[in-house]
């Protein structure tokens, strides 16, 4: 399982919920799945290292050691400053190279890539010529059509987010990410210690 971390908070939180990463990984490949998960990789990008992205950094950092913790393995990437208040940090490129090379090598059965970005749509083909099974989990409603045909099935996360703790949401849900500590009010980790 391959996790585009950004994507996937930002489709939470446009449900107005808190992320629960162990239910995310049980109800993709849980117990009650009948799937053995090799690992579930979380591809997350950190605040620049600068002063002003300092406190923003280290609760990513401690959201980072908290899914470490609990047996997700993390690949992090350093932002950089964009636009006024915002960062960047796409780990696209090295999500697509790990699947291709984690796969050609372990031969799994079934790569389950958790994102709604059409950019995984060639990812999602040359896995599945090299004979691998690929699921898409997003929020269907948002997944565009050129990722949905390039994989073989797709889960949609909708039901299970419906679950998750509500969240108030102070601001609109575009601007919710990545933002100055300024700009930012306090609020709890989107994540649930157990």
């Amino acid at each position: 399982m391959l996790v585009d971390e950004s994507n996937v908070g930002s489709s939470v939180r446009t449900a107005g919920r808190g992320l629960d990463w162990l239910k995310l990984r049980d109800f993709l490949a849980g117990p009650n799945t009948g799937r053995e998960l090799i690992e579930m990789v979380v591809y997350a990008g950190l605040p620049p290292a600068i002063a002003t992205w300092q406190d923003e950094r280290d609760k990513k950092n401690k959201f980072v050691h908290w899914l470490r913790s609990n047996g997700f393995m993390v690949v992090t990437k350093d932002g950089a400053p964009a636009e006024e208040g915002h960062y960047k940090a796409n780990v696209d490129v090295m999500m697509a190279i790990d699947a291709l090379e984690l796969s050609i090598e372990m031969q799994p059965d079934v790569v389950i890539l958790v994102t709604g970005d059409a950019d995984f749509a060639y990812l999602a083909i040359k896995l599945r010529r090299h004979g691998i099974r690929v699921e898409v989990a997003s929020v269907a409603a948002n997944l565009g059509n050129l990722l949905r045909s390039a994989a073989n099935d797709v889960i949609d996360l909708a039901p299970l987010f419906r679950t998750f703790e509500i969240k108030q949401v102070q601001d609109a849900p575009a601007q919710v990410s990545h933002r100055t500590q300024q700009q930012q009010p306090r609020r709890r980790p989107r994540f649930r210690p157990s």
